[in-house]
């Protein structure tokens, strides 16, 4: 049995990105019920809209679109390189409101559907666009969402909607939007797949990203997608998608086992699923029926999923408020544990689970706390993965930033905001405390073998380097 502690800690590492300094008293006063009604209020304001580029980049993507300007090669590649550092300041923006935001289920949801629909690309404005529309919907309609992030620019330029035209039909995103993004493998044929892909002929997006509908490239013939005839149309085709009963189980199930458990209950499900479908895909009352659920709560649901790279960084900088100086240090570290916002190694997202970690990644994770105190220096310089990072591989490793430097992170941790959450506890409990509150499984900790690295000369010291130290175990690897 989780005690309620341990419950509203769960629920915060599930619900959002862990509980933040500020929050730790509340871990034990309100109940999960109260807690997340509030993450629910939190949430519900409309996102405002991150923007990394600045007046000079608005004017020269201005500039192009009107046809005004005509520039040398030089003057464009110097664009593309602004460009690229636009999407990794848009990373750094995204991450600090996951970090900051009292909206923590949204961005929480957004984060999982940035990993769903997955859309890589070098042009900020439509990653940009793209990243607004998914927190917008996140809570919203998955039929709005999924009819909105179709008809994005960001999706329809990464995949290949100018190349599916009339008489030459291009199958890239009627295979992706049925295999990953709604049905599933198993669910449909290759004859619906071609059928569906001469649907979406003509649909395209302008240079500043309005979806543009090529009607001489369209296929107006008839057309069967799964066992319905009709002069479909791209829209359509995305409703007979959403029709189907696969559609919602497919999506229940990601979303089980991102939220609740990596390995699926099939009667939760289902039972799940098949409200999803009643209510016409409402993805929020879908997480109120998970996070209110008792067996949410249920011990083999606690600390059964690893921490993915960025919901690690996002978590410790959370509970432990901080000041980085080099915050570009932070996208090194996204490289190092092998997952970059806004560059999914492919168009299935990242693969979780095991998959994050390896040797390599294990040592950095464990490494991390102490890099965060400046107790420790990094010097490794990230793998070189050009399908990550679009053949731009050793570019990015020369401009990612801090493995030169001889300390990664230049950071100052707020420790008043967290030692004040532990101050009605005893000296003689405060390992036990420390330790429910970081590690979301039952551990008993080895209280000996961490004693001779904890510094027990003040209760101040011995808070601080308590959790460091518990931070720096397997165990903080799961939440």
């Amino acid at each position: 049995m989780l005690t309620n502690l341990q419950k509203n800690s769960h629920l915060l590492w599930r619900a959002g990105f862990g509980p933040a300094a500020a929050q730790l008293p509340l871990l034990n006063n309100l109940t999960p019920a109260q807690l997340f009604k509030n993450l629910q209020q939190s949430a519900a304001k409309t996102p405002g809209y991150l923007d990394a580029t600045n007046d000079h980049l608005k004017g020269l993507f201005k500039s192009i679109q009107e046809g005004g300007q005509t520039m040398e090669r030089e003057e464009r590649r110097a664009i593309v390189r602004q460009a690229l550092q636009a999407v990794k300041d848009l990373n750094l923006l995204w991450l600090d409101e996951m970090v900051q935001s009292p909206a923590q289920l949204r961005e929480k949801i957004a984060f999982f559907w940035h990993g769903h629909f997955t859309a890589r690309g070098q042009h900020i404005f439509f990653q940009q666009q793209m990243l607004h529309l998914i927190r917008e919907n996140a809570l919203g309609s998955f039929r709005t969402l999924l009819h909105s992030v179709s008809k994005s620019a960001a999706m329809l330029n990464f995949l290949n909607a100018q190349q599916n035209r009339k008489d030459h039909p291009n199958e890239n995103f009627a295979r992706e939007v049925m295999e990953l993004f709604t049905l599933g493998r198993g669910h449909y044929t290759e004859t619906d797949v071609k059928e569906a892909a001469r649907a979406f002929t003509g649909w395209s997006a302008t240079i500043g990203g309005d979806f543009y509908f090529r009607r001489a490239q369209h296929d107006g013939g008839t057309k069967t997608v799964l066992g319905k005839t009709g002069n479909f149309g791209g829209e359509e085709v995305l409703d007979i998608l959403l029709e189907k009963k696969e559609t919602a189980r497919y999506i229940t199930q990601k979303i089980y086992r991102f939220f609740v458990n990596e390995t699926a209950d099939k009667e939760k499900v289902d039972w799940l699923a098949n409200r999803f479908y009643q209510s016409d895909y409402n993805i929020g009352a879908m997480m109120q029926d998970i996070f209110t659920a008792d067996w949410f709560y249920d011990p083999k649901n606690g600390g059964a999923k690893i921490k993915s790279p960025v919901e690690l960084l996002v978590g410790l900088q959370r509970i432990l408020p901080m000041q980085i100086e080099n915050k570009d240090s932070l996208q090194l570290l996204q490289r190092l544990l092998g997952q970059v916002l806004f560059y999914p190694p492919n168009v299935a997202g990242w693969p979780g689970g095991t998959a994050w970690i390896d040797s390599s990644t294990l040592l950095t994770r464990m490494r991390l706390p102490q890099l965060l105190s400046n107790r420790d220096d990094l010097n490794l310089k990230p793998k070189t993965d050009d399908d990550q990072m679009m053949g731009r591989g050793e570019m990015a490793n020369s401009k990612m930033g801090g493995f030169n430097k001889g300390q990664l992170l230049q950071a100052s941790i707020n420790w008043n905001a967290y030692i004040k959450g532990f101050e009605n506890v005893s000296r003689q409990q405060l390992l036990q405390a420390i330790s429910s509150t970081l590690l979301q499984k039952n551990t008993e900790v080895n209280e000996q073998a961490l004693h001779a690295y904890i510094d027990s000369s003040s209760r101040e010291s011995y808070i601080r380097s308590a959790t460091l130290q518990i931070m720096s175990l397997p165990e903080y690897q799961v939440c």
